[in-house]
């Protein structure tokens, strides 16, 4: 009995002394930080962050300017909400601010944070960059796995024409586009398909399956315990469940990676070309590095994409003349005797409009991956210590009248001829800015003009009893539709001639 007391007593302590502590470091005074909404003690700003966190961010920007701070427990962000600011920060400061926070997920996610996306900047880093950009999402890479792409969007196609070849039928695109962009990667990664028909392994894609909804639950920077760390100490935090995640994942990419070097699978998968690399430098090219590559192209590639494409599509019907104007443009340009193919999708300028439209009214990402200043510094005037978690609110930039026109309307004609332009700007960045930014853009962009193009091509598409599409914003890192998107779609006759 006494030693309970001690113990509790002795917790009780340095509860106190953590909280006094928490309470002093909130009150000190920094030098010109950036304004910020009145606080609490200890927890700061935490009570105040309600999703859409986006929204929530945007709202506090026009109060207190496009850059402002928050006290979250025993940590500073500052988020960043114009243009002219996130090049300051991703450009013209683009190292100082090359290092990311440490949150408990990349932790036992991210394999102590060594992987591409949770890495600091340094020779490591560097090195993943470099095999990124020359050996996984090179040109030549992608090429190689056009056909997967093609298969995969033709499956879609077959899908939805199953019962549309007569009549208007309804369909739900969520879950097709995510099977979509689920199997083109795990077939570019490991040459297996886990969603759909002709499932290569039922058990193990099962496990994957269960695998991506728990890793998606427990997403994001939103953890008390990442701000709050006492929470830890007495079992308030996630921290036991994410070290259990980490390890099912961990078992699972492993045995994915130990198939191909048994030689189980030899199917020139990308895991194939990382252990040919492995045998030249088995000192860098280590599993840990390989599961690392894997895992970020899996979050980062999936979800993203699907969930682009439904907001494209929500976007379409509910503008019926964009909709008729780019199916004119493929019917011009390509015809209705062939299908669109990844290397049409260039030439479609009108096309590559609305997918640069929708990117910008409803980025994938609204908040761009949090980066950390590794030393003192300055935005927009205002002081920021290293450390400081900073957080570019793209959603907020994306819809900013003082650098777009009628920024809340879907207007694809504002990109015409000027895309490519844009897309390299600060005023654009739904795959990030600077050295950080996402190095599998193209491969995104490859999967999404393919699948919308073909979408376009091969279907009617109208509106359930006419109304409008409900365009409200969902709750998640990667923005979903709050109302997943349902329509109706009759197949064209290019349906009959080229997949009958």
């Amino acid at each position: 009995m006494e030693e309970s007391i001690t113990l509790y007593s002795f917790l009780s302590l340095i509860f106190f002394i953590i909280c006094l502590n928490l309470f002093l470091r909130s009150r000190r005074r920094r030098k010109n930080l950036p304004p910020s909404p009145p606080s609490l003690p200890i927890v700061g700003h935490l009570h105040l962050l309600k999703p859409p966190i986006h929204r929530l961010h945007h709202t506090f920007s026009q109060k207190y300017g496009p850059i402002f701070s928050l006290k979250l427990g025993s940590r500073l962000m500052v988020v960043v909400s114009s243009s002219t600011a996130a090049e300051e920060c991703l450009i013209k400061n683009d190292i100082i601010f090359a290092n990311r926070p440490k949150f408990i997920i990349a932790k036992h996610l991210g394999y102590n944070y060594t992987t591409l996306i949770s890495s600091s900047y340094g020779d490591h880093w560097r090195n993943l960059r470099r095999i990124g950009a020359t050996e996984i999402f090179s040109s030549g890479r992608l090429n190689a796995s056009v056909n997967v792409r093609k298969d995969e969007t033709r499956r879609l196609m077959l899908r939805l024409s199953t019962d549309s070849r007569q009549d208007f039928v309804k369909v739900e695109l969520k879950p097709m586009l995510s099977d979509l962009t689920f199997n083109n990667i795990m077939r570019m990664l490991a040459g297996k398909r886990y969603y759909g028909d002709e499932v290569t392994n039922e058990e193990e894609a099962r496990e994957f399956r269960e695998l991506m909804v728990e890793v998606a639950k427990n997403s994001g920077t939103g953890n008390p315990a990442d701000y709050l760390p006492v929470l830890n100490w007495f079992g308030l935090g996630f921290e036991g469940k994410l070290k259990k995640l980490g390890k099912r994942l961990d078992g699972f990419l492993q045995k994915l990676v130990d198939d191909h070097r048994s030689n189980k699978l030899k199917n020139n998968s990308m895991i194939d070309h990382l252990l040919s690399m492995q045998e030249s430098d088995p000192l860098y090219y280590t599993d840990e590095i390989i599961k690392g590559f894997i895992m970020v192209i899996l979050f980062a590639g999936t979800d993203t994409s699907s969930v682009t494409m439904e907001w494209a599509m929500a976007n379409l019907l509910n503008h019926p003349q964009v909709l008729k104007k780019a199916r004119d443009e493929i019917d011009n340009l390509i015809g209705e005797e062939k299908l669109i193919e990844e290397s049409d999708v260039p030439k479609l300028h009108y096309l590559q409009s609305i997918i640069y439209e929708t990117l910008r009214l409803y980025p994938a990402a609204p908040l761009l991956v949090p980066h950390m200043p590794s030393t003192d510094c300055s935005i927009g005037g205002y002081d920021v210590p290293s450390g400081t978690i900073v957080l570019v609110n793209a959603w907020a930039i994306h819809r900013d009248p003082n650098v777009w026109d009628d920024p809340t309307s879907f207007k694809p004609e504002r990109f015409d001829g000027n895309s490519e332009k844009i897309e390299h700007s600060q005023k654009l960045l739904p795959f990030g800015l600077g050295r950080r930014s996402c190095p599998g853009a193209n491969l995104a962009q490859r999967t999404v003009g393919l699948a919308l193009g073909s979408l376009i091509q091969c279907f009617e598409w109208e509106r359930i009893e006419g109304k409008e599409i409900d365009m409200s914003e969902g709750r998640g890192t990667i923005m979903p539709k709050l109302h997943p998107f349902e329509a109706l779609c009759k197949a064209r006759p290019i349906v009959d001639k080229l997949f009958y």
